[in-house]
């Protein structure tokens, strides 16, 4: 299983870890910052002293140079005239590790090192190769207590690959390599990557060198990312309302088109946060639109005012954000052409070629192109580029520039450039077509990302292009998106792609907006987990092979993935059986036991399922003992600060501690302690439970006051007796039961204060366990066939007689006039009772 292990000064409830409890913890109002503007002229980031720090553990020869940075991460250098790098790169941006403790044995021709995880041997001033063939390598790293060796050039065929540049044209997933490998080791080639000048900017480099990281860690994939995340940044700490509804359609928008979508979202109470513009929001050629890519100037007979634009939309709780594409450089129809052309020291007027690396080019490109864009509001920009390189490059300059302010932490939304790009979400796949087989490919690209340390990708919810709208695909992409990072809305130009949710039949508007709200009511709990992201490394989509690597040669189950810490999703990716009227799925539960989120049943792990699903449900499960705290349906559907009501769901099963994060969502002053984290403790008993909600930690200033809490105890029976304490003093409440839910109502309570709830009774959990018996009849319910003939069928299908004598009666259903397609489906679903 996957172990994530915190820095020692760090405590992480989610591994057991005590907590601290701040001694400030009182209600302090964050200061008043002045407006800050970003000058790309502070792009001299990096100190230059600290790109000369790094460990104590080198080993360096004429023309070699071995690090060792810790236990299980050894750099490894090779320049013909010993011209090893000591500064960064735009990869690798921390060579400082403690000292490791190692065994050295050294002659005048070889040197061997050994630490916990590996034993190295390498030959001296010998450039670096490798064969299978032990006589033929000069460079090999034992995997010790394993049969493992990696040698230079390893072609490292365990290894489970990873998220690359989105998808093709043909719309296959781009797969590099990853760290995950069930060899126990991985390799990173930084030799050819940008350098990072003296003045923080990038630059190619000149030298050919070899410049390689191994992580040996055997199955330790957690401490592999934490060493992976040392070395080459932390996660980020995303903005809140990334986990909002996107709206990302590539059409020729004007403002009042704009007024009238917003419109209709209110109007069907669908929430939506961030608007999204492509290509067409900027100047483009009136012959030929498909012309001009680039631009940085608002059509004005699109948006006449667009900084009045921009404020209207964030009235209404809505973040903006633009499409910038460098590649066809800098025009003189562009509004700051001619500022930007003198700052060049350009008279002519011709088009200005862009380059990432010209640092003339890049300081202008924020303060003339991009600067005055975020003076009038716009919040975040989504980059659009192909080549590798420029992306890296753009990246890590946009998010250094959007550093300068404490106002709103970094943001933006671009194609994944390879190594590090967990420093710079959100990743952007590429335009997916209108397709089931292109909906099935979604899931498990979420889960590869976590094999490179990436948690945050954004796909085209109901595909971008081509294809042929279908209302069930369009609802299954709907369900996945909101057990996603991220919701993005979008398609390509075309009056009949139907991402608006109401142009739709009644069935399916009614559930895309019920999962659309349950995305909003989620946004607790995935900024949480987006918190443990950036504290602890812990990805947010985690594959179920990190727990049971075999899964993953079982095409069924490989789709799987854990979202946080307390919920399994099995997406449904095929169309339904029509006959049926539901999606039929083989899903696989690890081991424990899970609860149906929806329905609340339970379901016994380490076991394989066949469940019928109907348009409206999805495989969300939650582990006993799950404690998942959301946002109420009645909150305001584009709020993004911390709600009032809080609906928390609690399963039974085992105790557990969930830590609720939050902050005012878009500042850095969390960094300055502007936080405040809220532990719910769940200590279980079959027939005595204690929730406990407490503050622990940070500051309140930015929170309510006062809150209202509906606990939703799940598969619960109602309590005999039930108390609740405020402090110390015993308050009134409300109780009632829902389906097969206990629910309690507590009002106007001070975020400071201690809730502590008990409840006692005899046999209070409702052992709902799922039977297949009950979704065949509510098969056979649903069908189009008389009634008598309806009793017929399911006095066979459940009649105690072996399954054979079923089939035989079954078949003779066609004698009283039964369809055969009924009755193939109905011997399928004989098999499945079988399986089970």
């Amino acid at each position: 299983m996957i172990k994530i292990t915190p820095d020692n000064n760090q405590k992480n409830p989610e591994i057991g870890e005590e907590q601290v409890v701040s001694d400030d913890l009182k209600e302090i109002k964050p200061p008043v910052l002045d407006s800050a503007e970003t000058i790309i002229e502070q792009v001299e980031i990096q100190n230059v002293e600290e790109t000369k720090k790094t460990t104590q553990n080198i080993f360096q020869g004429k023309t070699y140079r071995i690090t060792i940075l810790t236990e299980r991460l050894i750099r490894l250098e090779y320049h013909s005239e010993g011209k090893f790098l000591d500064a960064f790169t735009q990869q690798v941006i921390n060579r400082t590790f403690p000292k490791v403790e190692l065994t050295l044995e050294e002659d005048e021709r070889r040197i061997s090192i050994t630490t916990k995880y590996f034993k190295l041997n390498y030959v001296k001033e010998k450039p670096f190769q490798g064969s299978r063939l032990a006589p033929f390598s000069n460079l090999e790293v034992k995997l010790l207590e394993t049969d493992k060796s990696w040698y230079f050039n390893h072609p490292e065929a365990r290894n489970f690959g990873t998220t690359g540049n989105g998808f093709d044209e043909k719309g296959k997933p781009l797969i590099d390599k990853g760290l995950y490998s069930t060899d126990g080791f991985a390799s990173l080639d930084d030799s050819n990557t940008l350098i990072m000048n003296q003045q923080g900017l990038l630059e190619r480099s000149t030298e050919k060198r070899t410049d390689l990281y191994l992580f040996m860690y055997k199955k330790d994939f957690g401490l592999c990312l934490k060493d992976y995340f040392t070395l080459t940044g932390n996660p980020q700490m995303v903005r809140r309302h990334v986990f909002g509804i996107w709206w990302n359609r590539n059409e020729i928008y004007n403002y009042q088109d704009i007024k009238e979508l917003i419109q209709n979202f209110a109007k069907y109470k669908i929430p939506l946060t961030n608007l999204l513009f492509g290509e067409f929001w900027h100047l483009k050629d009136k012959d030929d639109l498909t012309k001009l890519k680039t631009g940085y100037t608002f059509n004005r007979n699109l948006f006449p005012d667009p900084k009045s634009f921009c404020e209207s939309m964030h009235d209404k709780g809505i973040y903006v954000g633009l499409q910038i594409n460098p590649s066809e450089g800098i025009m003189p129809h562009e509004d700051a052409y001619n500022t930007f052309a003198n700052a060049l020291g350009l008279s002519e007027q011709y088009v200005i070629p862009f380059s990432v690396l010209d640092k003339f080019t890049i300081i202008n490109y924020f303060e003339h192109l991009l600067k005055p864009l975020n003076n009038i509001g716009i919040d975040f920009f989504w980059i659009e580029h192909q080549n590798i390189e420029t992306i890296n490059a753009l990246n890590h300059y946009h998010y250094k520039n959007m550093e300068q302010t404490k106002e709103k932490r970094p943001m933006l939304m671009a194609r994944n450039g390879g190594i590090a790009t967990h420093r710079y979400p959100i990743h952007y796949s590429g335009e997916t077509s209108v397709s089931w087989e292109a909906l099935k490919r979604l899931p498990y690209y979420n889960s590869l990302a976590a094999n490179k340390g990436i948690s945050f990708w954004s796909h085209d919810v109901g595909g971008y292009k081509n294809g042929t709208e279908d209302s069930e695909l369009y609802t299954r992409h709907v369900q996945l998106a909101t057990f996603s990072p991220i919701f993005r809305f979008s398609s390509q130009k075309g009056h009949y792609y139907k991402r608006e949710p109401w142009k739709w039949d009644a069935r399916t508007l009614s559930i895309t907006k019920s999962y659309t709200i349950l995305r909003h009511q989620l946004i607790p709990y995935l900024y949480t987990e987006a918190y443990k992201y950036y504290s602890y490394g812990t990805p947010i989509v985690r594959p179920l092979y990190y727990s049971l690597p075999a899964i993953v040669d079982e095409p069924t189950y490989k789709n799987e993935y854990y979202l946080g810490s307390e919920l399994l999703v099995a997406p449904i990716t095929a169309p339904k059986n029509k006959d049926m009227n539901r999606a039929v799925e083989k899903i696989y539960l690890p081991k424990g036991i899970w609860y149906d989120f929806k329905t609340g049943k339970k379901f016994i792990g380490d076991k394989r399922y066949i469940i019928f699903y109907k348009d409206e449900d999805y495989p969300v499960f939650a582990k006993f003992g799950s404690v998942i705290v959301l946002t109420s349906k009645e909150e305001n559907l584009n709020k993004m600060t911390n709600p009032k009501h809080f609906e928390v769901h609690v399963f039974p099963g085992q105790s557990n501690t969930y830590t609720l994060y939050e902050d005012d969502g878009i500042s850095n002053l969390y960094k300055e302690g502007y936080y405040i984290k809220t532990a719910f403790d769940y200590n279980y008993l079959q027939n005595n439970y204690t929730l406990i909600i407490r503050p622990i930690e940070g500051k309140t200033g930015f929170i309510p006051e006062k809150r209202d809490y509906t606990i939703r105890f799940r598969n619960t029976r109602e309590s005999e007796n039930v108390t609740i304490y405020l402090d110390n003093k015993q308050i009134i409440f409300d109780s009632y039961v829902e389906d097969n839910d206990f629910i309690l109502e507590i009002k106007d309570v001070l975020t400071t204060s201690q809730i502590t709830i008990n409840c006692k009774g005899k046999d209070i959990e409702i052992d709902a366990i799922r039977i297949i018996n009950e979704e065949i009849d509510s098969i056979i319910s649903d069908l189009h066939l008389t009634t008598r003939i309806k009793e017929k069928i399911a006095s066979i299908m459940f009649s105690p007689i072996s399954i054979d004598k079923k089939r035989i009666q079954i078949k003779k259903l066609k004698k009283i006039g039964v369809d055969k397609r009924f009755i193939k489906m109905f011997l399928k679903l004989l098999e499945y009772a079988a399986e089970l």
